[in-house]
């Protein structure tokens, strides 16, 4: 229930609806009239007492409004003034009396005309503690409003300060603030004078608030402004000076220009936005700073390497073999593989690389074939050298944080090849060490995964760079130095020793062509036939490749040159028979492997890093207590085969017709010459086993014999690897016969059809076949 009283007042009354515009009592204003109805309805007005009944338009934008399109409380004013104004507009000023709400509308042509009831409270309720409270309050968030706001002058406060009236002092106030079509209706539909005053209070709170909020974005704004004009204004003062000084070019230009050439590169946006960042501190740093130069240079280490550059790969597959063939002779499986991954680059576009790992003895050609590999497929071709590197930061790079920082090779090489999609060759990944300085081993982990380097992070870059696009090769000797981690990740392909034939076609089609090219000698100025090659193979080289064999040609080369110049003469033919003036004395000889049947001593078959090799073991019994003398620089697994092959001849000495109590009552001395080279693995313990029965039993090893095969307690003969170099050692020395484990049949197929023609292989599976084959059967007397 009000408890404020009012008396009710109804009249009726011409309506004039308007567009975007609320009136309050005691309000003078002014506005157009251009609607005939509303035209009509000032007429009328005028006729009688000139009031009118001035409501708002719920939408402002309808041009013909009905009865439903305005608000019913509007506001009885006063028509002051009407000044027609050109174009059938009349300007009308009109003063607020009292507020009204419409209860029926009786005609709506030619003019609306309404019956409205209007409530007038009584003056004396200021005099309400709580009215004074809320008047109070209201003219408080009044004042701070016209503080908070640029629109309104403070001369205001004067004149309102002085009513008393709440109900007049909520429309004044009304009729001052900024507020929404909305709002302004709720303050107008509120006819108790308290209740309005209240809905004024929570306006008022909520336009300060927003006002405050102006205020500190506006602020926030003008200071930036500021900061920019000042910068601006300082800036332009430097290039003056700078000019002045015939340095017109300062570090403001540099920035720009990095900034400029950062932009235009297509890279990561995460790598973009650290580089701007480090050339806007650039920027911010004293020309003298000793760090310009540090951040100068990431910047130009930024820019200069390939994020969008890469080449397009060539994947017509019968050219690259036809590269591959030329460039290399034999290497199947090698070649077979290149072709079958750019075979699948050209049906999947997005596979990622494999890490081919290519194995071998020095001299086959695991370096040069990475060259033919690039050529094949169209790539740029960078090589690094990991032989003897120890420390981690030749991979990943300095931190900036040390003088002379620079990039780790990967990325130095990258930069260097131009391209983000290289072959990449790691050349002797099995000589890698670690120290003190952190293992590399461990940080190639990261690179050659086709999961994880797409984000490669160098540590003077900071920023990942892609090495997914990159084709990764790397090349070994041997692949018992490599980390089993590291060995997981890449993809192995062996590449064997040359037979005698493939280096001849080798030297052929290749060496000597290349030799003759880089000592400036043509084929009318020297020749070298087919047999004085076999020559040089056989008799001044022992090798698995063919690096011995190009130097000897160079060799040849060089001492032919030398007598065109010195004889002056035209052509130089080098024969077998003339090779010893230009080679020397031979190094070599074919019968220096052809020994007499010998007690004691046995030819063996072993695998090294430089392809396969023999070994001649020799074995002499002495009086003695039993002892064991291992001598020859043998590895603990050498000695361990040799200690298995003594308990199996205990356990066998009435079938082997060897003394029972040889354990007890003699010494054996086991040597196996070239004592300065390391030796181990298991393969020489049928070897050593043999010498040991053939010296306690007094029976001759056959001299054309050769074995390799790992012992058992029980005389088994076990599988072992590196058939092939092992075979082709021996077919290198002249050796007849081969005796390999049965197990081993499977890589027989890997041996050249030539040696297989040149030696008689026998696959044994016990010591008893091996005896049967290396011993010869008539037994000597004992002296």
């Amino acid at each position: 229930m009000d408890k404020y009283k009012a008396k009710s007042n109804k009249r009726t009354i011409p309506l004039i609806p308007l567009r975007g515009l609320s009136i309050f009592p005691y309000m003078v204003i002014h506005f157009d009239v251009g609607r005939d109805k509303s035209v009509n309805a000032l007429e009328e007005a005028m006729v009688n007492d000139s009031l009118v009944f001035l409501t708002s338009q719920k939408e402002a934008k309808i041009d013909m409004p009905t009865e439903d399109d305005f608000y019913e409380v509007g506001t009885i004013c006063k028509i002051k003034q009407m000044l027609k104004l050109p174009g059938d507009t009349i300007r009308v000023l009109v003063e607020g009396i009292n507020r009204a709400k419409v209860r029926e509308v009786l005609q709506d042509d030619p003019f609306f005309e309404v019956e409205v009831e209007e409530l007038v409270y009584e003056s004396e309720i200021q005099s309400d503690k709580e009215m004074k409270a809320m008047m109070r309050l209201v003219m408080d968030n009044f004042e701070e409003y016209v503080k908070a706001s640029d629109n309104l002058s403070s001369e205001i406060l004067v004149s309102i300060s002085e009513i008393t009236e709440p109900g007049r002092l909520a429309d004044v106030i009304s009729s001052y603030i900024q507020l929404n079509p909305e709002d302004k209706q709720k303050v107008l539909e509120a006819f108790n004078p308290y209740k309005r005053l209240e809905v004024l209070h929570i306006m008022l709170e909520e336009e300060i608030e927003v006002l405050e909020i102006e205020e500190e974005i506006n602020s926030r704004v003008k200071d930036q402004i500021n900061k920019v004009q000042k910068e601006y204004y300082l800036k332009e003062q430097i290039k003056a000076i700078q000019k002045e000084l015939g340095q017109e070019e300062g570090l403001d230009a540099e920035v720009d220009d990095y900034i400029e050439q950062i932009e235009n590169i297509n890279m990561p946006e995460e790598v973009k936005e650290k580089s701007i960042k480090e050339a806007e501190r650039l920027r911010r740093l004293s020309p003298s700073s000793a760090e310009t130069g540090v951040i100068r240079n990431y910047l130009e280490w930024i820019i200069e390497l390939p994020w969008d550059i890469q080449t397009k790969d060539k994947l017509d597959i019968k050219k690259s073999r036809k590269i591959l063939d030329n460039d290399h002779y034999g290497l199947k499986d090698v070649k077979e593989r290149i072709l079958e991954y750019l075979a699948i680059r050209k049906l999947a576009k997005n596979m990622k690389g494999p890490i081919l790992c290519l194995v071998g003895p020095p001299g086959v050609g695991k370096t040069s074939i990475a060259k033919s590999i690039a050529r094949a497929m169209n790539r740029k071709f960078v090589r690094m050298s990991l032989g003897g590197v120890r420390d981690e930061a030749e991979i990943r790079g300095h931190r900036r944080t040390y003088v002379g920082a620079i990039p780790g090779r990967i990325i130095s090489s990258i930069k260097k090849s131009g391209s983000k999609n290289p072959v990449f060759l790691f050349d002797e990944i099995d000589k890698l060490n670690s120290d003190f300085r952190g293992d590399p081993a461990s940080a190639l982990l990261e690179v050659l995964d086709p999961e994880q380097n797409n984000t490669f992070t160098d540590n003077f870059l900071e920023v990942p760079f892609d090495l997914s696009k990159v084709l990764f090769l790397t090349t070994a000797n041997s692949l018992n130095t490599i980390p089993r981690p590291l060995l997981d990740r890449m993809e192995v392909i062996r590449i064997s020793g040359y037979t005698e034939d493939e280096k001849i076609e080798i030297a052929k089609k290749y060496l000597v062509s290349k030799q003759r090219k880089e000592h400036g000698l043509t084929e009318k100025n020297i020749s070298i036939s087919d047999n004085t090659l076999a020559s040089i193979i056989e008799d001044y080289t022992r090798e698995a490749g063919v690096r011995e064999l190009d130097r000897n040609i160079a060799n040849v080369m060089r001492k032919a040159a030398k007598r065109i110049v010195e004889e002056k003469i035209k052509s130089v033919k080098v024969n077998k028979r003339t090779l010893s003036k230009y080679l020397g004395t031979p190094k070599y000889r074919r019968n220096e492997t052809k020994r007499n049947d010998q007690i004691g001593i046995a030819t063996g078959l072993a695998w090294t890093a430089v392809g396969g090799e023999t070994l001649s073991i020799e074995v002499t019994p002495m009086p003695g207590k039993g002892k064991l003398q291992l001598t020859g620089k043998l590895g603990d697994v050498m000695k361990e085969s040799a200690m298995a092959g003594i308990s199996y001849i205990r356990s066998k000495t009435k079938e082997l017709e060897i003394d029972e109590k040889f354990h007890s009552n003699r010494d054996i001395h086991i040597h196996v010459p070239e004592g300065a080279i390391p030796k181990d693995g298991p393969s020489a313990g049928i070897t050593m086993a043999t010498a040991v029965i053939s010296a306690l039993s007094n029976v001759p090893v056959n001299g054309d014999v050769a074995m390799t095969g790992e012992i058992t307690l029980r005389g088994r003969v076990l599988p072992i690897g590196g058939v092939k170099e092992k075979v082709l050692a021996a077919n290198r020395l002249g050796i007849k016969k081969v005796l390999l484990p049965w197990d081993n049949k499977k890589d027989f197929d890997e041996v050249p059809d030539k040696v297989k023609k040149n030696i008689d292989f026998v696959f044994v599976k016990t010591m008893d076949e091996v005896l049967e084959h290396a011993l010869v059967e008539e037994k000597k007397d004992d002296n």
